[in-house]
């Protein structure tokens, strides 16, 4: 990620980048037949446009159509009945293996995300994305709030199909990709890349971008696909006014009344962008797609919908979601549900389908259309073995929090079955009763394996060098490490962890590597701690947000380091320079050939043993 700084203070950071060449080849070969053809199907101006919204751990049971008799939801309520709706539609149990499914047609693993930091969440660059292929169908395309599949080229929104893109750090806000006093509240955001500063609450943010995006007048010819997805209500569950979570107490405790008012606002924010389309005209023929990424979080201690489990769990709460599909036009059969086996996967061929989009010639999807139950609900579609994981251990573990799914039977963990007709809340292993029906799913679970590990642990590979990306910004949060500090307060804390990232030099050339304690924008010195001079304008259950979103109010949420030098890494070669009490951070010109490297930085005492990993490095090539 390449940071400048920004137009308003403090100072922030940029990212820009084009294609890698070898990535421009892939896309160019997948889409061949466009190409040749000389036709873009998509660009008939009464093509449909197409958004999909997605939430970040918000889970089955928290909204008031499936049941919340407490939280309010009123918009997303009118969009399920006024959508076909999927009852046994599922996902990772978790953020960055969801996202990257949904974004692939393929398995997360397949995909080789299996984490949602260490270097785990990149989507490989190899893969062609849902926005490349309506890029390619003649499509504009934005992408508003979370992106969780990589922080650095090439694997940033822009990078993969978006031509337009606002969001916080990769992982979330508060995450060392984002900016250091990102709160939800009055925050620095990217946009197309450059750091730059917006009032406001960060879903209302987004969603105002997107319809801004909508209401362009420079592309009334031409639809659009637009990516919105909000960051909340992910814990810390931080919000503009207190205010909005007291309707919900006494009934719930504090924490579920902030993550029911992230959700309330997150549904006022639907009700605007609805009214939006129809202001403009659009609604009729606009796909809109809702869903959510993962099983519950905090509102399942109030209703889960009868499921077991939530967010990271094998069990139907982790990963059975929400899935609502509206579009007037296409004279779907709203207020119908689809009760057939589905999935995220699902969603790209199903759109490739639906609305006649250019399929890649090298897509290798797992997924497959339910475009057919979209129109017949009550169509079952032939029998699959879907299977569910959380993969997030550096040496890939079969079965490891597993289940194979069919639409009767649960085999978690290869040891647990349950019949989903009669048992749906999994409180009877029925597995000694149906040997063969164990047997089956786990023949099934084996040939899913065989087709999605191979490799699945290849290093994430950061491009420095690139002429348009001129800076690098390397953070602990991608570390290729079993444990690693992934947001600000956490580094904050200076925790003696260290870690790798992967880099490859697009040039030969000489390369600075810039070593800190602290990101650009706080300017502390590296022996130092960062001088905070902060509006409180977010709160969450425990009070308002006087530093960090992480700091969890604590009263000193910075730890000095004693620091003496700084050590630079980079394959089998090894430098170290000393550090003064100024210093704020510390540079190597390094010669790299046009290859790839293991680069690790690291801060050390007076005998040159490790204190901590420096967590910020920003790497660029010398003119």
């Amino acid at each position: 990620m390449s940071r400048t700084h920004c137009h308003h203070p403090p100072q922030g950071n940029v990212k820009v980048s084009p294609y890698l060449p070898s990535r421009a080849a892939v896309l160019a070969m997948g889409f061949a037949t466009v190409l040749l053809c000389g036709t873009l199907r998509a660009a008939a101006n009464d093509h449909p446009n197409v958004i999909l919204v997605i939430t970040d751990d918000q889970g089955y049971g928290d909204i008031g159509a499936h049941g919340n008799e407490l939280i309010q939801t009123p918009n997303m309520d009118q969009l399920h009945a006024e959508s076909v709706r999927f009852t046994n539609f599922h996902v990772d149990p978790t953020c960055s293996p969801t996202r990257g499914a949904l974004m692939s047609g393929k398995y997360a693993h397949h995909a080789k995300v299996w984490h949602t930091i260490a270097g785990g969440n990149h989507l490989r660059a190899s893969e062609i994305t849902m926005a490349d292929v309506f890029s390619a169908s003649g499509y504009r395309t934005g992408m508003f709030g979370k992106w969780h599949l990589g922080a650095n080229y090439p694997y940033r929104p822009m990078d993969r199909g978006f031509d337009e893109w606002l969001g916080h750090g990769d992982g979330g806000t508060g995450t060392t990709d984002d900016y250091f006093t990102n709160d939800r509240v009055n925050d620095h955001y990217l946009h197309n890349g450059e750091m730059e500063f917006r009032p406001g609450y960060a879903p209302d943010v987004f969603y105002d971008a997107a319809i801004d995006y909508i209401r362009n007048k420079d592309h009334d010819k031409q639809p659009f696909f637009i990516y919105l997805s909000t960051y909340i209500p992910h814990s810390p569950h931080t919000l503009a006014d207190r205010e909005w979570a007291s309707k919900y107490t006494p009934a719930v405790d504090s924490k579920v009344a902030y993550f029911f008012a992230a959700i309330e606002r997150v549904d006022q924010n639907l009700g605007r962008l609805r009214k939006a389309l129809e202001e403009e005209g659009l609604a009729k023929n606009t796909v809109l797609i809702f869903m959510t990424d993962n099983g519950g979080t905090a509102g399942v201690r109030f209703y889960n919908a009868g499921m077991r489990g939530n967010k990271g769990s094998a069990y139907d709460g982790g990963h059975r979601v929400p899935f609502f599909v509206h579009w007037p036009a296409g004279k779907l059969s709203h207020g119908h549900d689809v009760t057939d086996l589905t999935a995220h996967f699902d969603v790209l061929p199903t759109l490739i389908d639906l609305l006649g989009l250019e399929q890649p010639k090298q897509a290798n999807f797992d997924g497959r259309s339910f475009r057919q139950q979209l129109y017949r609900p009550e169509l079952l579609l032939p029998e699959r073995t879907l299977c569910v994981e959380v993969q997030r251990t550096f040496e890939p573990q079969k079965w490891q929090q597993a289940t194979a799914m069919t639409r009767r039977w649960r085999l978690v963990n290869a040891k647990e079955l349950y019949d989903m007709n009669v048992d749906p809340g999994q409180t009877q292993n029925i597995g000694s009763e149906h040997p063969e029906v164990v047997a089956k799913l786990k023949q099934d679970f084996d040939a899913y394996w065989q087709r999605v590990s191979p490799g699945d642990r290849d290093r994430a590979v950061s491009i420095v060098g690139t002429e348009d990306d001129r800076e690098t910004y390397l953070h602990s949060s991608d570390w290729y490490a079993p444990a690693v500090p992934w947001n600000h307060a956490s580094t904050s804390r200076g925790a003696k962890i260290t870690g790798s990232w992967q880099i490859e030099a697009a040039v030969e050339g000489t390369y600075r590597f810039e070593i800190r304690r602290w990101p650009k924008e706080v300017d502390a010195p590296i022996i130092g701690i960062p001088q905070v001079s902060k509006t409180v304008d977010a709160w969450d259950s425990a009070g308002g947000k006087p530093t960090l979103l992480y700091s969890q109010q604590q009263a000193a949420p910075f730890k000095a380091i004693q620091v003496a030098a700084a050590r630079l890494q980079v394959a089998d070669n090894e430098w170290v320079k000393s550090v003064s009490d100024q210093d704020t951070h510390v540079t190597f010109d390094v010669p790299l050939k046009q290859k790839q490297y293991e680069v690790t930085a690291e801060l050390l005492d007076r005998d040159e043993d490790l204190l901590a990993g420096a967590y910020y490095v920003y790497c660029r090539k010398l003119d």
